[in-house]
């Protein structure tokens, strides 16, 4: 499967990208390329291949909701580059 000038726009347009004149060539190359790829991929013989388990079809680990060891105030501002009345002092990012 090859993809051609007025497919590369639409994709475009579909996907909100804006791809300018010069760069459709290169766009449609790319895209060709990418379609090769997977298509190497699925000359690819994985029948005796067992399948993955998705995350989602395993049982999560449940454990207590415990209150552990806090009040560490002085060992975790020690890792701050600099430090402000107690917490961690970070450039100014708003005007």
């Amino acid at each position: 499967m090859a993809i051609d000038n007025e497919t590369v726009r639409r994709i475009a347009f579909l996907s909100r990208l804006r791809v300018e004149s010069d760069k459709i060539d290169a766009t449609k190359e790319e895209f060709n390329k990418i379609l090769t790829w997977i298509e190497e991929l699925n000359e690819i013989n994985t029948d005796d291949v067992e399948p993955l388990i998705a995350v989602n079809d395993m049982p999560l680990r449940m454990r207590e909701d415990e209150v552990t060891a806090g009040h560490c105030k002085d060992a975790v501002l020690k890792n701050a580059p600099a430090t402000e009345y107690d917490y961690f002092a970070v450039p100014k990012v708003v005007e």
